[in-house]
């Protein structure tokens, strides 16, 4: 969270207090802020109200462990339904084709781990730990809550090589529910454009995110 997202937090975790007919102190409310600040304002929102709809558990008022528990749980669920989209676009398109998924965090992921072409030249034994790497990184982004900058689209080895020969460019192979794939192309950045740290400008794309999640 920002700094100026302080004050709607404390609204939410007082009014969340509240229905549990408890009362918090500044004191719990600041280690409140403190265990959770890493995370953005809408994620521990959507984690707490979660919590309270949770069977098991809804009926006591969460702690920092909870909202935590909510958050990376379902993320790792995410994580590895994203990493079999990589795994079977891997064995079925291969190296040479472009390819675009229909979840923008994808194209990030990859693009940060060396990109389609590096992804595609590992070998069985090392895929493990590729997957391993893939689920953390890909973890890390979906509960900050956003969508970072991302590639509109990943590059395998024809481009390059019809770039050489002057040759036209292939088309983009599409994985996933199509429409939402070629959204993720068209709110993408274009192809070789520097990648900041922060979040995607476009708005739009974070619903494309939640439409596909």
């Amino acid at each position: 969270m920002q700094p100026n997202d302080r004050k709607n937090f404390v609204t939410l975790i007082t009014g969340i207090a509240d229905y549990y007919s408890k009362e918090l102190s500044m004191t719990s409310i600041g280690l409140y802020w403190e265990g959770l600040k890493q995370y953005d304002y809408p994620a521990i929102e959507r984690a707490l109200w979660q919590h309270t709809q949770n069977p098991d558990s809804g009926q006591f008022m969460p702690k920092i462990a909870d909202v935590t528990k909510v958050l990376q749980g379902r993320t790792e669920d995410q994580a590895q339904l994203a990493w079999s989209k990589v795994d079977g676009a891997v064995r079925r398109i291969g190296i040479w084709a472009d390819v675009a998924f229909d979840d923008p965090i994808i194209h990030r992921v990859l693009h940060d781990m060396g990109g389609w072409v590096q992804i595609n030249s590992r070998d069985e034994d090392g895929w493990p730990f590729v997957a391993k790497e893939f689920i953390t990184r890909y973890r890390g982004f979906r509960i900050s809550g956003q969508v970072p900058e991302y590639p509109k689209y990943l590059l395998g080895t024809a481009s390059t090589h019809n770039a050489a020969e002057g040759l036209a460019k292939p088309c983009v192979r599409l994985v996933g529910n199509q429409a939402a794939a070629n959204q993720v192309i068209s709110l993408g950045r274009p192809i070789g454009a520097t990648l900041l740290d922060g979040h995607h400008p476009a708005a739009g794309v974070a619903l494309a995110l939640e439409g596909i999640a």
